[in-house]
């Protein structure tokens, strides 16, 4: 049994509910055929839209719900996680690329946009990852140059999720060539003249998740659609990282949860020389130490969710529960492959798909080794300053 969490109360319970029935009825009969066809179903979104489920964070006056407290979004990223699927991107949608629109964008930029991105008639990507660029965000060199009325944008970027089903993306691009740190940030509408999409990438998982090649050729960006100063895109992706990469924790802790709830039924059910296999000792020990590392960082995930809804989460901090939770991910992945035995390797057993789609989980929003960086920088081993 998971350990009992104390930050929900009965009106996150009643959420959670209404969810998991959104989940049940409009996710799950869909989730096969999603992986099959490479993307989720547009109309989706729409569907979540419907329900209220999408951007719970706007203002009424943009259809929203004005709820700020993360704890909704963590439920929807949960019960996604455990009965929906992976692949199914809702969270990018909402919590996200919209923020950047939904604090950066001037006035009218928001009515014209968020009404419509809350309803799930508008889905959302951001356009930040290049070939040679990826956890290094200085490295960016697609290039946006002010021509008076409007930006002109030229570049390529690529392994951009929602990239064949997106709408709008917020595309980061290099504004002062001189400068390290000289991005801005740009809402760029896929029916704008220039703007093509590449191949739907072929991945190890994700299968039901749409990534993609994106190009820019000379694509007219009107002023309205730049996102805050557009010298000031360095700082504003790293302010807005912390918050994806606790997304990302409450994903990977909920994921691996899900993973150590389903072989504990098949270790139940499994028999080996006669007895069930949960009744063997290396098995029961194999779960005793997954649970009691699941409950420490469950533990430590809700208290980020908590610092965050408080204002309180840090960099540093995000990243720790990133690193943690991400790599717990994949131990805990590995270990119930190996409690299915030969049964773990067939894809027709969920946890073998779980197993794959899991393992991006230590790259994407910053590998491993850049949340290690990050949390050595914190500490005061930044070797920029050490000699």
């Amino acid at each position: 049994m998971a350990l009992k969490r104390s930050l929900f109360d009965d009106e996150h319970d009643i959420f959670r509910n209404s969810f998991r029935r959104f989940i049940a009825e409009q996710v799950s009969p869909h989730t096969e055929r999603w992986r099959q066809q490479g993307h989720v179903d547009r109309d989706a979104f729409r569907r979540a839209g419907d329900q209220g489920f999408l951007l719970m964070w706007a203002d009424v006056g943009f259809g929203g719900a004005g709820i700020r407290d993360f704890r909704y979004e963590q439920i929807v990223i949960e019960e996604n996680m455990r009965r929906g699927d992976v692949g199914f991107y809702m969270t990018l949608h909402s919590r996200i690329v919209a923020p950047y629109i939904g604090e950066l964008g001037n006035a009218e930029l928001k009515q014209r946009v968020l009404p419509g991105c809350v309803r799930g008639e508008t889905s959302l990507g951001i356009a930040i990852t290049e070939s040679g660029a990826g956890s290094d965000l200085a490295g960016i060199r697609t290039r946006a140059e002010n021509r008076g009325d409007h930006w002109l944008l030229n570049g390529s970027k690529t392994y951009i999720s929602n990239g064949q089903i997106g709408d709008l993306f917020v595309v980061a691009a290099r504004t002062v060539p001189e400068r390290k740190h000289g991005i801005g940030l740009f809402l760029v509408d896929a029916r704008m003249e220039g703007f093509r999409r590449g191949r739907n990438l072929k991945k190890m998982g994700l299968k039901a998740q749409d990534t993609s090649e994106l190009f820019f050729d000379d694509v007219r960006v009107p002023q309205a659609n730049v996102l805050g100063d557009p010298e000031r895109g360095f700082s504003y992706l790293s302010q807005f990282l912390a918050e994806e990469r606790l997304i990302g924790s409450c994903m990977y802790i909920a994921h691996a949860q899900e993973a150590f709830d389903i072989t504990f039924d098949y270790i139940c059910e499994r028999r080996v020389f006669g007895r069930p296999l949960g009744a063997m000792q290396n098995a029961r020990f194999k779960m005793a130490e997954m649970r009691a590392q699941l409950d420490a960082i469950q533990v430590f995930v809700d208290y980020c969710v908590m610092e965050h809804n408080a204002g309180r989460l840090t960099a540093a901090v995000a990243a720790e529960a990133k690193l943690l939770a991400s790599e717990l991910e994949g131990r805990v992945m590995d270990e119930c492959v190996q409690l299915h035995g030969g049964a773990g390797y067939m894809d027709e057993y969920r946890i073998s798909r779980m197993y794959t789609d899991a393992r991006i989980s230590r790259i994407y929003a910053g590998s491993s080794e850049i949340m290690k960086e990050i949390i050595a920088r914190d500490i005061g081993l930044d070797d920029r300053k050490m000699t």
